[in-house]
């Protein structure tokens, strides 16, 4: 909606070297975002990030402190024509799964089948452009599509300390 910010919470999973990731697809192939979404009227940051991650991921999370804070403004970016009315504050926090929850597994239709939008088998329910969730090795985030794009230097060695850190008007 034109003259609206809207708010996102979004969750830096990693373990084992690995983070968490959705898996979505558009005609370029597949990109990858942080699980995560939009914050509702009356819901804390934290409570954002746990339903969205279950909606997403099917993992239950406990959320950590903040790392990283971007803005999207889709009309300065490639998206444009899709997006030029998008104003989006991301809120990036660590995250660890709930102890004893089982982890999500990699999921992920083949090219011929994947159908964005629909039910994983572990039963999250996906955004219309998600097609499965990932574990990416960190050292492999600079040779995927990750958006935004400064995830990949930023979260390649792990979490990073301090913060946090104000990305900008990034994607």
């Amino acid at each position: 909606m034109p003259g609206h910010v809207r708010v996102s919470a979004k969750a830096v999973i990693i373990e084992d070297g690995r983070i968490l990731l959705t898996r979505n697809r558009d005609d370029q192939g597949d990109w990858y975002l942080l699980p995560g979404g939009g914050q509702r009227h009356g819901e804390t940051l934290h409570e954002t990030l746990v339903r969205e991650c279950r909606e997403e991921t099917g993992c239950a999370v406990e959320p950590g402190r903040l790392l990283l804070v971007r803005d999207y403004i889709g009309a300065h970016h490639e998206f444009a024509a899709e997006d030029a009315d998008a104003h989006q504050v991301e809120l990036m926090f660590a995250c660890r799964r709930v102890a004893g929850a089982p982890p999500p597994e990699d999921t992920h239709a083949s090219d011929e089948a994947a159908t964005p939008g629909a039910a994983l088998a572990n039963g999250p329910i996906p955004d219309s452009w998600q097609t499965g969730v990932a574990w990416i090795p960190l050292a492999d985030l600079p040779r995927i599509r990750i958006y935004p794009r400064q995830l990949a230097g930023l979260l390649a060695g792990g979490i990073p300390d301090g913060g946090p850190v104000y990305l900008g008007d990034v994607n």
